[in-house]
């Protein structure tokens, strides 16, 4: 019979955040898969677990994936864990879990602090709904990909990024989506936890004059309603009414879709849309 693959959460930084099912489950298992085992055996030296450590990281994945599916299928229970948060959200544990899956092999998790949703809550901007980013990668033509698909998210988003990286990523969001409010949030639920909100422009400034230091979340607020409105309007005004309503009827609407589309982008009412069209 197979092991179980324990997906567990682990403190962001303050140790007392560790729950109690956690800990008995670090206790039980056979092995603890860590990311970085120099990190995580400070925790498990803390609480004194005994559990044999082994390594899972981005470098080693392929062959210690195959090695952790062997061990579970000789019934071994396995207790994954991340440097700090959830495993499988921006690091390898993702692969091991749809290895898991693969093998028939039973995947439960142990829920616990994560950094996306501790900032997010943190930031006072609307958590009601938020796209999560992760690590923006640093290739320059995916970077620009990834900026581009953001200039029109409604929702909140959340980036990670490393203190040496912060401003010139904070610069690439002012220039390619223009001023908004952030809340760039460092060192969560450790000592120096901080939270610096405000103005794009005015976060750049202050980190400017005051070194990055530390892990950062950066919680950005989705584009207005009235952005949206604005960005349309500014789109379709090159267009005559006829030229816009045309585009519509070109993109498979029919003609009630097409004026009421129409209507809509350039703030006015159908019927003016449809005099317009019927004095032409």
């Amino acid at each position: 019979m197979s092991g179980i693959l324990y997906v567990c959460a682990t403190p962001i930084g303050n140790l007392e955040d560790i729950t109690l099912r956690a800990l008995r489950i670090l206790r039980e298992a056979d092995i603890i898969a860590a990311e970085d085992t120099r990190q995580s055996v400070k925790l498990i030296n803390h609480f004194n677990i005994k559990t044999p450590l082994t390594s899972y990281h981005e470098h080693n994945k392929a062959q210690k994936g195959e090695k952790l599916i062997r061990l579970l299928k000789e019934g071994k229970n396995i207790a994954l864990v991340t440097d700090a948060g959830m495993p499988g959200i921006s690091d390898p544990g993702e692969d091991l879990i749809r290895l898991c899956y693969e093998n028939n092999i039973k995947v439960t998790v142990i829920p616990g602090a994560t950094a996306v949703v501790t900032a997010l809550v943190l930031s006072g901007l609307s958590c009601s709904s938020y796209c999560f980013e992760g690590f923006i990668p640093n290739i320059k033509k995916q970077r620009s990909e990834v900026f581009e698909r953001l200039k029109n998210e409604i929702r909140t988003i959340v980036i990670y990024e490393a203190p040496h990286r912060l401003i010139a990523t904070l610069e690439e969001i002012y220039d390619n989506l223009g001023q908004r409010n952030i809340a760039v949030v460092r060192e969560l639920t450790k000592k120096y936890e901080a939270v610096n909100r405000g103005k794009l422009s005015d976060i750049i400034a202050y980190f400017k004059e005051n070194e990055p230091k530390g892990e950062f979340v950066l919680v950005l607020e989705g584009i207005s309603q009235k952005e949206i409105f604005e960005k349309k309007k500014s789109m379709f005004e090159a267009l005559t009414v006829e030229e816009h309503y045309n585009k519509y009827l070109n993109d498979g609407k029919d003609y009630k879709q097409a004026m009421k589309l129409v209507a809509k982008d350039r703030g006015i009412s159908k019927r003016e849309v449809y005099s317009i069209l019927n004095k032409n």
